[in-house]
């Protein structure tokens, strides 16, 4: 597999450029023909089908290499049992099954995890649909049921392919930190105990990036490509005081899920802590930079006159919404640095963020407390939106929205704080397109919980849960008369 780059198309005698998209995987075959006298080949077809994936909702350069990726094994895999990709479906379902074998008791390297195999099958089942509707295959290997799906007073009817392995339930694999882990994650990452002393075994050199990125990131809700490809500029500024309520923070459309815009908001303490971390350590590390992005990235893009908008690159004026992840990693200033909120000790950019999260982790578990979870940034998200929904739900927020609405200190945010339900708030702030989509999320989280403990603070607080109580304890009296 290569990738295409239009670089020099005007020595190669065409009469205009191609419109296969940069980045766009390309299969080949040994002897780098894609016909021979039987026609086009397989590659051909599979070449066309990853070409057509942006025009089919699939946008991402990322997304179109695993594609080509699962669909290239997928062809080796039956090729070397003398199978065609678009054989009868005789042959096709004997090839799924000694496929299915071998990705769940094959060689360790070659096995999967249920949540990877149902990956492959949908991403082959696309490919089918795709060669069915082309004309080029009338078998697909897969078998599929319909089903019945409802939720609220919305049913609809859906085929269900089984091939796919089954998976625990989704309340049970998603899962957030409690507040105890929470704050033992943080610590973890700075290179401290779960007292907050200096853990003198741990030998990690970035620490103060790490603590402050984890915090971050646990209050504000990112993804881990929006806080990967964040930039230092785009960093909302710290308050002159510190405050109970949330911070604004616009999420560029540009490394967001579907490229929609949307603003989430952070607090005060985890970003004075990144603001801390921008002007001292990283400071130190860009300051003795000379750092240029390597040649198979593309091009360095060189930022002048920037501000938290945008700036000139490469000499034109540019908003930093409208850049992609890869054009964001080859952002570099003057001085030759990169651009991104975290970097390495040379100034050149930080991006392995689960490798950092997993390691933390496991020294906790080794270490300190055998319970500690695995971890992965999409936690960070869930412990995110539970949180914020305890606060919500609990008042914190509309009580300190009522403080700053006495003080005339930012009324539009206290407006919204006191007017809207949480859920439509935290619908905003997780980037949803509709509040079912969030509600869909929360059902899978311990949501019970938190309406159980407000209730009965509410109730508490008030007087009023000692009285009821004291008639549910009547009630029950009354049985012994």
């Amino acid at each position: 597999m290569t990738f295409f780059s239009s670089a020099g198309w005007e020595s190669w005698g065409l009469a205009s450029k191609p419109i296969i998209p940069d980045l766009m995987p390309v299969l080949v075959d040994d002897d780098l023909l894609f016909e021979d006298g039987a026609g086009p080949r397989i590659t051909t077809v599979l070449n066309r089908w990853l070409q057509e994936l942006p025009g089919n909702g699939c946008k991402s350069p990322e997304s179109w290499e695993a594609y080509a990726w699962i669909a290239r094994d997928w062809t080796v895999f039956l090729a070397d049992r003398g199978i065609q990709l678009f054989d009868s479906r005789e042959e096709l379902r004997r090839g799924l099954s000694a496929y299915a074998v071998h990705r769940s008791h094959g060689p360790l390297k070659a096995r999967f995890a249920a949540s990877t195999w149902n990956q492959h099958v949908s991403v082959l089942s696309q490919l089918y649909g795709w060669a069915e509707a082309e004309q080029y295959t009338s078998a697909v290997p897969f078998t599929y049921r319909q089903a019945l799906t409802a939720y609220g007073d919305q049913v609809r009817e859906q085929a269900v392919n089984l091939g796919r392995r089954r998976m625990p339930k989704p309340h049970v694999t998603i899962k957030y930190f409690e507040k105890d882990f929470e704050d033992l994650f943080v610590q973890g990452l700075g290179g401290l105990r779960p007292d907050g002393s200096e853990d003198c075994l741990y030998r990690g050199r970035t620490t103060a990036r790490n603590s402050a990125v984890g915090g971050f990131v646990l209050s504000s809700g990112l993804r881990r490509q929006e806080f990967t490809y964040l930039l230092e500029c785009e960093v909302p500024p710290l308050p002159p005081r510190p405050t109970a309520l949330p911070i604004w923070l616009p999420v560029p459309a540009g490394v967001t899920k579907g490229r929609k815009f949307r603003t989430t908001w952070t607090t005060y303490g985890p970003l004075a802590r990144l603001h801390q971390y921008l002007r001292l350590q990283r400071a130190l590390a860009v300051e003795r930079s000379s750092w240029t992005p390597p040649s198979h990235w593309g091009q360095p893009l060189v930022a002048t006159e920037v501000d938290a908008l945008g700036g000139r690159v490469n000499g034109e004026r540019v908003l930093w919404a409208e850049l992609t992840p890869r054009e964001r990693r080859c952002l570099v200033t003057a001085e030759g640095s990169s651009m991104l909120l975290a970097v390495q000790s040379d100034g050149s950019p930080f991006r392995d963020w689960p490798t950092v999260f997993k390691r933390n982790s496991e020294r906790i578990r080794d270490r300190f407390d055998s319970r500690f979870p695995h971890t992965s940034p999409h936690r960070c998200r869930h412990t995110f939106a539970i949180r914020t929904l305890e606060l919500l739900v609990g008042g914190y927020y509309a009580q300190a929205a009522r403080l700053v609405k006495d003080t005339d200190a930012d009324a539009a945010l206290g407006l919204y704080l006191r007017k809207n339900d949480p859920i439509m708030i935290l619908r905003d702030l997780l980037g949803h397109s509709s509040t079912l989509t969030t509600e869909v999320y929360l059902s899978r989280l311990d949501t019970t919980r938190i309406y159980r403990d407000a209730y009965e603070r509410a109730g508490h607080d008030q007087g009023l849960l000692a009285d009821a109580e004291r008639e549910a304890d009547t009630e029950f009296d009354e049985d012994d008369i």
